[in-house]
């Protein structure tokens, strides 16, 4: 049970994190001048992977030991499969378009960005709030 309120905290966090990155950071890219926006980038880049890059290892990793131990309920289920659709989103859509955005301002590369997280940031509001209800179905 603790495994799982860990899991569901760092889940949490990251849910917090991708909706301040949706909502706020990059929007922000759009207001950066050229100039500056090269290092802007660079230093966003550096200093966000040191914060989601880990969680993202920990909740991946949590999750491997949680259906190692035997959690295999449907609301798992699809809380995991919202996990492989931020991987996917990861590895296919934000991180080119991050590599695009290492050569300089791009006003329609950051819209694409921006639109395209949308696939994150839902994905982990719903892993978020299928692991509270089956923290709830587990205490309850």
């Amino acid at each position: 049970m603790i495994l799982l309120v860990i899991h569901t905290a760092i889940t949490w966090a990251l849910v917090g994190l991708i909706w301040t990155v949706q909502g706020a950071l990059y929007p922000l890219f759009q207001n950066v001048g050229d100039r500056e926006f090269v290092a802007y980038h660079g230093r966003h880049m550096a200093m966000i992977t040191w914060v989601v890059g880990p969680l993202m290892l920990l909740e991946a990793g949590s999750a491997g030991l949680l259906f190692y131990f035997g959690e295999r309920s449907l609301i798992f289920g699809v809380s995991v499969g919202a996990l492989g659709l931020v991987w996917a989103s990861t590895a296919l859509s934000q991180i080119p378009l991050h590599q695009k955005l290492t050569h300089g301002y791009h006003r329609a590369t950051i819209d694409r960005l921006i639109r395209t997280n949308w696939w994150r940031t839902l994905a982990w509001t719903v892993r978020g709030l299928c692991l509270v209800a089956l923290l709830i179905q587990k205490f309850c």
